[in-house]
């Protein structure tokens, strides 16, 4: 749900930080992210306006729910619904919550911008994804429900850009640009850094994220198998794929 009412025995955004939280931690301990690091966030916005504790809150107005920094080193994803931080997206600054704002907010804000659609960035280091996005390669897309659900013929890597920097927020903003609607569900491999997902659900988001690493498992299966000879082309849904996976790998 993106809209939520507010009574005075519940927290701002009660619900999905709750819910937010309990992804945060069913993903870390599958494996989906490591103790460097990973956050989400999430765009929510009220359906009236109320004031709890001090701060108002704007009918209609954009908030994200975001993780807090550390969420991985400090706390294994373990997260209360009071850790998940409130953000006014306008400004950028932190509005309630325990803890502290990861300096990446920078790249969630960018991608928010391109669509308004996009109700969730989500990065992490997932580990098989992480083999190709050190190597700065795009991966095939040869698993059924990646090709199906991730049509995108290959999933593509941004080139490096520094952790945390401005130039890497540009960056995703503008490969997300070009991608017109489709931006609003998206994966991007980030050099060395893992993945970014776009999307218009939080559930939805951790589904393409499962599928696309396990995608990566089998891709790199194949392109040893590529090499050595044993196959001719990459496979998938029963014929060879040809002309839809980069060159370099």
């Amino acid at each position: 749900m993106s809209e939520q009412s507010i009574t005075k025995e519940r927290l701002p955004f009660e619900t999905e930080r709750q819910d937010l939280a309990n992804v945060a931690r069913e993903m870390f301990a599958r494996k989906m992210t490591n103790v460097a690091g990973g956050n989400i966030s999430l765009k929510v916005s009220p359906n009236e306006t109320f004031t709890y504790d001090g701060q108002t809150y704007e009918k209609g107005h954009d908030y994200l729910l975001m993780t807090p920094t550390f969420m991985s080193e400090a706390w294994y994803a373990k997260l209360s619904l009071s850790q998940i931080l409130v953000v006014d997206l306008a400004t950028g600054k932190k509005v309630a919550g325990e803890g502290r704002l990861t300096r990446e907010i920078n790249m969630h804000e960018e991608a928010y911008q391109v669509d308004p659609d996009i109700r969730v960035v989500y990065h992490s280091h997932a580990p098989n994804c992480m083999f190709w996005a050190t190597l700065g390669m795009d991966m095939p897309n040869l698993t059924e429900v990646t090709s199906v659900n991730v049509p995108l013929g290959r999933i593509k890597c941004l080139p490096y850009r520094e952790a945390c920097s401005q130039e890497l927020a540009d960056l995703v903003h503008s490969e997300l640009e070009k991608l017109g609607d489709k931006a609003k569900e998206n994966i991007f491999l980030l050099n060395s850094h893992g993945v970014l997902i776009t999307d218009t659900d939080l559930h939805a988001a951790t589904e393409v994220l499962e599928t696309v690493e396990w995608n990566a498992e089998i891709a790199y299966k194949q392109t040893v198998f590529k090499k050595l000879g044993v196959i001719d082309e990459y496979r998938s849904c029963g014929h060879d794929v040809v002309g839809k996976i980069s060159s370099n790998v």
